[in-house]
């Protein structure tokens, strides 16, 4: 799996699982709270920046990091971030150049920033297929 790096590294998922079901079964149980500033790390971003990219309430992932976890559909959120992040840098061959990619505005998502459709599987799949198409040279 592609997001080991970003994830072991960074401290996102610490003993990254080895294949997909288990991946599947960390996200239903939570993954850290500390993942969140990790993310946040790796994105310079804030706190509050993170929970409205990613459309969780900035007091909710206080909670949770008091709790120590974060609850499945957060954990998913926070994994399929950190998976964008992730293919953007092999994409780019840089984690710096992705992250100015992934934050600043593109004329193809109609002035939008690729990190402003993470909120949804939708969205995240057309940065996906975005940086598919940068990578074979294809107009994006």
């Amino acid at each position: 799996m592609v997001e080991h790096v970003l994830l072991e590294r960074s401290g996102i998922l610490p003993g990254f699982p080895t294949n997909t079901l288990q991946l599947v079964q960390v996200i239903r149980s939570g993954i850290p709270a500390s993942s969140v500033d990790s993310v946040c790390s790796v994105l310079h971003l804030s706190q509050s920046e993170l929970a409205s990219l990613l459309d969780i309430p900035l007091r909710t992932l206080s909670r949770r990091k008091r709790e120590g976890a974060l609850n499945s559909e957060e954990s998913a959120k926070i994994i399929r971030l950190a998976r964008v992040i992730e293919r953007a840098g092999e994409v780019f061959e840089s984690r710096d150049l992705a992250i100015d990619w992934l934050k600043s505005k593109n004329a193809a998502l109609s002035g939008l920033t690729p990190l402003s459709l993470m909120d949804t599987d939708v969205g995240t799949e057309s940065v996906l297929d975005m940086l598919g198409r940068i990578e074979h040279g294809v107009f994006a």
